[in-house]
């Protein structure tokens, strides 16, 4: 909104000042300020006004320590998160751009979802919420969503090397600004639809998903959103839930989910900038640079809402926040083509998930086998495990923070990685 705005007053009034909102950089900075402004500011009152309407959170005793000293906290926070998303980037990112239409919507869709459960378990006092096929159906939705737009729109393209050795490019480009400036060099590079993705370890670091029906005969590559499309589905679903299972300790799933951020933001950065794209030689895709904007604000507002919820939560973001989180993950890598990237970035729901995974099948199959359920961890997900054992919420949480961190960096690292 303002970067129209002042846009707007640049080229017509010649304003002072109003081309600084060209720079991404500049939007990134104040949607991210502006974000741990309406987090932190407004949760406190956010906080108050559920606590008056009793909007508290039902604990299961699950002989955990000070778990029943969680009862009654307010609970739907993540409403504090998605205002912190959305406003900022309404107001400094541009309107236009079809990937920041795409978050937008994500944010939105996952988090009535997400709503629609925390409601029926506080308001209804039913404990299940909303039952799992239509959280799946939403989901899966979005997925369709997701995956048509980006396979059909005709914006969504990214950019190869072309085999001129050097032409013209802005500098706008270059640089991530959003309005041509003076003429400068660079590689030559070809806009072309494709469905290539990010993928470390391979050579070149890329992988495209039509290779999967090349069986099928020479014109493969136009049926590949029989491929695409699906992968979509099943990537936000896991993520989203993954995130879900991860928001069991205070502050876990916030804190988790800032670093998974900043780690996206750089790689969003570098693949929507020509320089950095060719210097680390990794794939180009045009317009990506302005999801930095969007994801600052997703940084700044996990931040506001962990000065709530870190030990001892004052709230809890439930469902709202947790589904929203998870999804916006994973449409946001997916959008930037690194979502193969996901099982290192967001490695702490990955361990998160798996966890249950094995503790569960591990059981069944104990019990069909011997006649009685054996357990691989003490309680899942694994960060109960590690509360059954004594270790303190809080200790567990900052040392989930530091392996999150040393994730998001070897992700990072990994592009340079063949």
């Amino acid at each position: 909104m303002f970067y129209h705005l002042f846009e707007y007053l640049d080229k017509t009034f010649d304003l002072p000042g109003a081309g600084v909102f060209q720079y991404i950089s500049f939007r990134a900075g104040m949607a991210l300020i502006f974000s741990l402004f309406i987090t932190m500011i407004s949760g406190g009152r956010i906080i108050r006004l559920l606590r008056r309407k009793q909007v508290g959170e039902m604990v299961r005793n699950l002989g955990l320590e000070g778990q029943l000293n969680k009862q009654g906290t307010p609970t739907m926070g993540g409403l504090i998160i998605i205002a912190g998303i959305i406003i900022p980037s309404l107001f400094f990112a541009r309107l236009d751009n079809i990937y920041v239409i795409l978050m937008i919507v994500s944010t939105i869709w996952l988090g009535f979802i997400g709503f629609a459960d925390d409601y029926i378990k506080v308001f209804r006092k039913d404990k299940k919420g909303l039952h799992g096929k239509f959280k799946i159906l939403g989901q899966i939705t979005l997925g369709i969503l997701i995956g048509t737009t980006l396979y059909f729109h005709e914006g969504v393209v990214i950019r190869e090397k072309g085999p001129a050795s050097l032409a013209f490019e802005t500098t706008s480009e270059i640089l991530g600004m959003d309005t041509p400036a003076e003429q400068t060099t660079a590689f030559t590079l070809e806009s072309v639809k494709s469905t290539k993705t990010t993928i470390p370890f391979f050579k070149n670091n890329e992988f495209d998903y039509a290779v999967l029906l090349k069986f099928t005969g020479k014109n493969y590559q136009k049926w590949a959103f029989l491929v695409f499309i699906p992968i979509v589905i099943l990537i936000i679903t896991a993520v989203s839930n993954g995130a879900n299972m991860t928001d069991g300790l205070d502050g876990l799933a916030t804190g988790t989910s800032a670093i998974i951020g900043v780690a996206l933001g750089v790689l969003a950065y570098v693949s929507g900038n020509t320089v950095f794209a060719n210097y680390l030689n990794i794939m180009y895709i045009p317009m990506t640079g302005e999801l930095v904007i969007f994801i600052a604000a997703f940084v700044g507002a996990c931040i506001g809402f962990l000065w709530y919820n870190s030990y001892p939560a004052q709230v809890f973001m439930g469902d709202t926040g947790s589904l929203s989180l998870g999804g916006i993950i994973a449409v946001f890598a997916i959008v930037i083509r690194k979502e193969l990237m996901i099982p290192i970035i967001c490695g702490i729901f990955l361990i998160e998930n798996l966890s249950v995974i094995m503790q569960v099948g591990w059981f069944k199959y104990t019990r069909k086998r011997f006649g009685e359920g054996r357990r691989i961890f003490r309680m899942a997900p694994l960060h109960h495990h590690y509360q059954m054992k004594g270790m303190h919420e809080a200790k567990i949480v900052q040392r989930f923070f530091i392996v999150g961190i040393i994730l998001a960096v070897f992700a990072v690292i990994t592009l340079k990685l063949r």
